[in-house]
């Protein structure tokens, strides 16, 4: 039976601590403490008190639920959100370089919203900050990581056809498409004051054309995280340089990889800021590809789909915002979103591409 954070105890614990590796492992109690700011999931920590020290065996765990709110949870059963991160972690995580938590359980019921997951604690790292925005240095190291995700799956045939991971294809872009306009005038009244109105007329002009977000798979395309943000990673800013570990792969599908690099770019670094550097960390990026054994690939097709890339950001803040519970901390997160993801498009000159 797939555990409840209720249902959570010393025997399920043990269990899987020892099919991971470490048969001597006993626990005997353990405190909990819900953490981060998930909208579809509820992450749980679970400092664990052991029967005796064993180097090597965990003193905390992540367990990972559906959320407490049942319109976050209809939304992550429709979505296959739930579905997607359990078999990230079971069928893909193994192929990657990209750096991820250790799972030590990962069980769901058909779609969810009845799941769990167990992963590794990576504390003292902490919970990027997508408000307040990064420094250049955690930015290249993010974008940089992103490789060990794209260059391993970089336009892998054998990867298309399997259902929860997806594709864009005619009928899901019209689904999307749809949902993206349905909730353009919820979105507009919500945060249309926020913006100004360059960014409004940007925003609704995506919604009626097919291309951005919402055009078919071209290459090249790889696996791609979708929400790769600042909330969406751990940072241990005392290494040099910071160590980034990616979490919260429930949007895990085919896409354009420079989707992705925009995104985080984007949402992660304030405008002033992103200005500044942004085309030297694309660069990079760029670059780092070419080492992990991506040829064929020009600078200038990598620039033009990291522009194209920038209305992925504008997709996804539009979609999620109306689809979750709404709070206080989201509404300030997606007001930001959609005021840089919108400048940042508009800066790049992206309006061409609609």
């Amino acid at each position: 039976m797939i555990p409840t954070p209720e249902s959570v105890d010393n025997a399920f614990l043990t269990r899987i601590l020892q099919e991971a590796g470490h048969p001597g492992a006993v626990v005997r109690g353990f405190t909990s403490e819900q953490i981060g700011t998930g909208q579809i999931g509820k992450c749980i920590r679970y400092s664990l008190e052991l029967a005796q020290d064993i180097d090597g065996v965990p003193r905390s765990l992540v367990g990972k639920f559906a959320s407490d709110d049942s319109q976050s949870r209809t939304t992550g059963v429709q979505l296959h959100n739930y579905l997607k991160e359990v078999n990230f972690y079971r069928e893909l995580r193994p192929r990657l370089r990209i750096s991820t938590p250790r799972c030590y359980y990962a069980e769901i019921v058909g779609d969810g919203p009845e799941f769990a997951l167990f992963l590794e604690d990576l504390s003292p790292a902490e919970q990027g900050d997508q408000l307040g925005g990064c420094s250049p240095e955690i930015a290249r190291a993010a974008v940089l990581e992103l490789v060990g995700l794209h260059a391993p799956s970089w336009c892998d045939a054998s990867l298309r056809g399997i259902d929860w991971i997806g594709e864009p294809s005619p009928p899901s872009n019209q689904i999307i498409r749809a949902i993206y306009n349905a909730n353009l005038p919820g979105f507009m009244e919500r945060f249309g004051a926020s913006l100004e109105a360059d960014q409004r007329e940007i925003i609704q002009r995506l919604g009626s054309v097919e291309s951005g977000p919402f055009g078919l798979l071209r290459d090249p395309f790889s696996l791609v995280h979708v929400d790769y943000r600042l909330d969406n990673l751990l940072i241990d800013a005392t290494s040099t340089p910071p160590r980034v570990t990616t979490v919260d792969w429930q949007t895990i599908t085919l896409g354009s990889p420079l989707a992705d690099v925009a995104y985080f770019i984007g949402a992660g670094l304030l405008p002033e800021d992103r200005r500044k550097i942004e085309r030297d960390l694309v660069r990079e990026y760029h670059a780092a590809l070419g080492l992990a054994g991506v040829s064929d690939y020009a600078w200038n097709d990598c620039w033009e789909d990291y522009r194209r890339g920038t209305f992925a950001g504008i997709g996804m803040t539009v979609i999620a915002a109306l689809l979750v519970v709404q709070t206080e901390r989201g509404d300030e997160m997606f007001t930001a979103m959609a005021q840089r993801h919108s400048r940042h498009a508009l800066d790049l000159g992206a309006g061409e591409f609609l």
